[in-house]
């Protein structure tokens, strides 16, 4: 079947053929038969609103969930093409950026499998984030142009009218299917603007950011560092959560809602507080129906929920009131009635909604007007409690509960890894691609040589793909014997990729003293920073400047070599997470929500080095202190820190020689032959006079657990596979299968 039909949609042969034709052609398969599995929804259904769907590559993904896999791979094969050539000649949507928008994408899957009635609700971006290129040592940004006419959105010729600064715009409707393993079909719906001029791009990724019509959906976050940027994302937001509102109203009324029963009909989850206009929005629009202020406040309250993604009170976004009042003004006479009503809770001025200093906080709103206030990650959920929104628990305390992320195994394991899963198939059978719980039987085969062995074989057959891959994209040559150690997530500095910095430059050291390592270790990093931050993009600089230092020194560079990954996306991560040996997750404990990269890592058979921060913390609880590297200070330890403000960096450069060898060296002369000499004074000059994320009191405990981790390595491998078979057989509570399960049977009651 699979077979006749490439050859009917291209008009001739397979071996004939593109792989851009065939692409499209598999393409068109993949929307026919993804339409048989379209359901009505029955009762209510869920609406998620994110800034953020990083789906990645979609073609084999489809294929796995819809059951075609198997027969397109050996279809291609049969005429001499090959799967992961097609997959190359596909764009990655550039629809989002880091960890927020990945779980937005898990979670639609998860739905779709679940047979759950549950849509995506976010923006069309033409360019999304950016295009990572690395010129001189520098991250420099270019558009990330990803639509073509071959592409997984449609037009739906709906729009609906938006009005921003008192002008009426049409945002048009686009969707693309989302696919469940055996399950339904949902959609991801995506508005945009058909005036948006992808010429009004200039130099890099610079615009007009004044000229709304043509640049609303141009960029995912646009630089906020001057009031123009600042005022682009709010014409962004609105404008996304406005069209939402009258598409899910519209939708509920065709279903037969009056309205004043939406409840029954949607539950709308807002994820961080990008979407937060939505409940003012909604609320108006049910006035426009007539229904009184006080009940659509009530109807609004039932329908929606929130997520909190963050422990940072700057990702807590704050608006002023005179730039709402200029994009938004049919929008304040509710926000300010929210915030009466607000106030008449409680005496606490922590929490009003609108502040004494003209300050509308987005955060508080949804905590006030929607019924859940949900963390993602349990030691999250415990911090946003007791520390950062006690204010709003002793207030709520019902509304408070944790719902632990996860991810859709399908792609962080069918789709990316397919010989581990084949063979975890030949152990314990396929029920774990329905029920990741079933990977627990995977534990019986721990003392087993045979099966270490296996494990062993297979990840070095993974990090030998990533080698080539690395040859192939950036010119690289790495060692496939040497430990693949991995960070990969957005640049921050809470996410510590300076102190991984410092511990390499710490082993430069001690191999120029005679003092090599256990093995040869290869540092990996995959990293965008947001192009108006500064130090991110310091720390970039540093990463790349040091690559070079160490490959012109032949004394370290058989035992280090640094790598860092150009424009890291989704179909990068599915590259080098089965290839990492040892998953970095160093955050600052008490700054990381969650995470979802150190599930990825931890189910394709990595161990841990971490801090007991996020989801660090189950993933210890689940494998046991034997099977992950833990050090560093505890959240109580840091939050206290913070408390006091008793922290000060330069004590702890000036006391400590090792540590003050290493931040010296980032402007000693093997640094300045290569780097800017002030970009790497400014982030000595950041560590040395602030640190606000306590690099330094960390610093001699990671060296110390990095090498007994590479000294395991190196020495007993067959105990090391051990530690990755536990990893593995863990890793099914981190499912979003799980996840979702848990905010259906406790937040959205889906269904009839």
């Amino acid at each position: 079947m699979m077979e006749k039909k490439l050859q009917e949609l291209c008009s001739k042969s397979i071996e004939a053929c593109s792989y851009e034709e065939l692409y499209a052609a598999l393409m068109t398969i993949v929307k026919e038969k993804s339409r048989e599995k379209i359901l009505p929804a029955e009762g209510r259904k869920l609406y998620y609103i994110s800034a953020e769907f990083l789906i990645g590559k979609l073609l084999s993904n489809n294929l796995i969930n819809l059951g075609l896999y198997e027969e397109a791979d050996q279809c291609l094969q049969a005429h001499g093409k090959s799967m992961a050539e097609l997959e190359e000649a596909e764009p990655e949507p550039s629809l989002g950026n880091g960890g927020l928008g990945r779980l937005a994408a898990c979670f639609l899957d998860s739905l779709a499998t679940l047979n759950l009635p549950g849509d995506g609700i976010g923006l069309r971006y033409h360019c999304g984030l950016f295009h990572q290129y690395f010129r001189k040592n520098l991250q420099t940004e270019e558009p990330d142009f990803w639509l073509s006419a071959d592409t997984w959105t449609e037009d739906t010729g709906k729009t609906y009218p938006v009005s921003l600064a008192g002008r009426e715009y049409q945002a048009r409707l686009y969707q693309i299917d989302v696919t469940g393993y055996e399950g339904r079909t949902n959609k991801l719906n995506l508005f945009d603007l058909d005036t948006v001029d992808e010429a009004l791009i200039q130099d890099g990724i610079s615009f007009d950011k004044a000229d709304i019509e043509k640049n609303l959906t141009l960029f995912l976050y646009p630089d906020d560092s001057d009031d123009a940027g600042r005022l682009l994302r709010i014409y962004q937001q609105y404008f996304m959560v406005s069209a939402g509102a009258q598409m899910i109203l519209e939708e509920c009324e065709k279903r037969g809602s009056n309205f004043h029963d939406l409840a029954d009909y949607a539950a709308i989850q807002i994820n961080d507080t990008h979407p937060s206009m939505v409940i003012p929005e909604l609320i108006r629009l049910l006035m426009e129906k007539e229904i009184p202020f006080e009940e659509a406040v009530d109807i609004v309250t039932k329908t929606c929920a929130y997520t909190n993604h963050t422990i940072l009170a700057e990702a807590l976004e704050k608006w002023p009131v005179s730039f709402l009042e200029q994009v938004v003004p049919q929008l304040m006479p509710i926000i300010r009635a929210l915030d009466e009503t607000a106030r008449k809770r409680t005496e606490d001025a922590s929490t009003v909604i609108l502040d004494e200093n003209g300050i509308v906080h987005m955060a508080h709103m949804d905590i006030h007007f929607t019924h859940s206030t949900n963390g993602v990650a349990a030691l999250h959920t415990e911090i946003l409690k007791n520390s950062e929104l006690h204010s709003f628990y002793k207030l709520y305390p019902e509304k408070f509960n944790n719902k632990t992320n996860g991810i859709t195994f399908r792609r962080w394991l069918l789709s990316c890894n397919p010989e581990l899963t084949s063979y975890l198939e030949e152990l314990i059978g396929p029920g774990f691609r329905k029920d990741a719980a079933q990977l627990e039987k995977l534990a019986d085969y721990a003392d087993q040589e045979e099966v270490l062995r296996r494990l062993i074989e297979i990840k070095k057959h993974n990090k030998e793909k990533l080698a080539d891959w690395l040859t192939e994209k950036q010119g690289i040559t790495v060692n496939p014997e040497s430990m693949f150690a991995i960070q990969a997530k957005r640049l921050h500095e809470y996410k510590r990729q300076q102190l991984n910095l410092l511990y390499l430059i710490h082993q430069y050291y001690e191999i120029k003293r005679g003092h090599v390592p256990a093995a040869p270790i290869t540092a990996v990093f995959g990293a965008k920073a947001a192009p108006a931050y500064t130090i991110a993009k310091d720390i970039i600089h540093a990463i790349l400047t040091l690559s070079q230092a160490i490959a012109h020194d032949p004394e370290v560079s058989q035992w280090i070599q640094v790598v860092m990954i150009e424009n890291y996306n989704v179909t990068a991560a599915e590259k080098m997470i089965p290839a990492c040996d040892l998953s970095e997750q160093i955050s600052l404990a008490s700054k990381e929500a969650s995470g979802t990269g150190n599930m990825k890592f931890m189910l394709n058979g990595a161990v841990t080095l971490g801090t007991l921060d996020g989801a660090n913390v189950e993933i210890a609880e689940r494998v046991g202190e034997e099977n992950i590297y833990i050090f560093g200070q505890s959240s109580a330890q840091v939050i206290r820190r913070y408390g006091h403000q008793d922290y000060c960096s330069r004590e702890w450069y000036e006391s400590d020689p090792n540590l003050r060898r290493a931040v010296d060296f980032l402007t000693g002369e093997e640094m300045l032959k290569y780097g800017c000499e002030e970009n790497l004074t400014r982030l000595k000059n950041e560590l040395t006079g602030k640190d606000w994320f306590q690099t330094f009191p960390d610093f001699n405990a990671y060296l110390v657990r990095k090498n007994q981790a590479l000294e395991d390595f190196a020495v007993n491998p067959l105990k090391w596979a051990r530690r990755c078979l536990i990893n593995i057989s863990q890793a099914g509570f981190f499912s979003s299968d799980r996840t979702i399960e848990a905010y259906q049977k406790e937040i959205w009651h889906l269904g009839k």
